[in-house]
């Protein structure tokens, strides 16, 4: 890398850096995974600067490539469900858009995320975790509404589900797994 790009680099970062270190970390939960994560995504999206169509914003695209590469590091982790449980960060740095969403939904959506389809899984962070309409959520997807709306009812099934296989063999109050 030339110290040109490293220029570049840099300039990118100091003023993007902030908005998607806090993204990372939103959908990480982990102030240290959050940091490398954003490293690697500038880096990523210095590499990939080509493929850019400025059909959209800066900012959008790196939003983008942040959410995919955090849904990608959530699934490939091995203990990515006892680390999400041990080191969930408060998310008090975008407490305007989370006043309504409480830190258990937050820990089980994101445990949830871990196995869900790609697409869903973006989708769903857009719309519970971040509280797009699904008219926002369309424009940052590239998608129509109704694609996002199906997306959405899609997740909510298979989530439904998944929580509902969790209930019936975990045990309850009063009984053990003996």
């Amino acid at each position: 890398m030339s110290r040109s790009d490293s220029q570049q680099i840099a300039q990118l970062f100091d003023q993007h850096g902030p908005r998607v270190y806090r993204r990372a970390l939103r959908l990480l939960g982990n102030p240290a995974d959050a940091e490398e994560a954003t490293q690697e995504i500038f880096i990523r999206a210095f590499r990939a600067a080509g493929s850019f169509r400025q059909q959209s914003q800066l900012t959008t695209w790196l939003y983008q490539i942040t959410t995919n590469y955090c849904l990608n590091l959530i699934r490939d982790r091995s203990r990515r469900a006892e680390l999400h449980e041990e080191h969930v960060a408060p998310l008090a740095d975008d407490a305007s858009r989370t006043e309504s969403v409480r830190p258990d939904d937050v820990v089980l959506l994101r445990r949830l995320l871990q196995g869900a389809d790609e697409r869903q899984a973006a989708a769903a962070v857009y719309v519970f975790l971040d509280g797009m309409s699904h008219e926002e959520a369309a424009g940052v997807l590239g998608v129509s509404k109704r694609t996002v709306g199906n997306l959405i009812e899609r997740f909510q099934a298979w989530a439904h589900a998944q929580t509902s296989q969790d209930a019936s063999t975990s045990p309850g109050p009063g009984r053990s797994h003996s």
